[in-house]
């Protein structure tokens, strides 16, 4: 089982803090995550488009979309954040 978790607006376009889902065969990276999750159309879709400008965090760790992911890993998913 993986844990995602959704910050900012994220959270609240999808309507749903985190959840849990079992690690689908043929997801071995953070971008196959996004891309299975966008498959599920609507609104996940549109909120985690291709070329979202979003950052991705295993483990609690921020990590590129081309890192392995295992059963197990926390996944968090958020904007860029700024500050000044």
């Amino acid at each position: 089982m993986i844990r995602i978790l959704y910050f900012a607006r994220f959270r609240e376009q999808l309507g749903l803090a985190e959840e849990t889902v079992a690690c689908p065969s043929g997801i071995a990276t953070a971008a196959d995550l996004l891309a299975h999750l966008r498959d599920r159309g609507g609104v996940w879709a549109n909120t985690l488009r291709e070329g979202e400008r979003l950052m991705i965090a295993v483990n609690q760790e921020i990590v590129r979309p081309e890192v392995t992911i295992r059963d197990g890993d926390e996944i968090g998913i958020f904007p860029p954040v700024t500050g000044g």
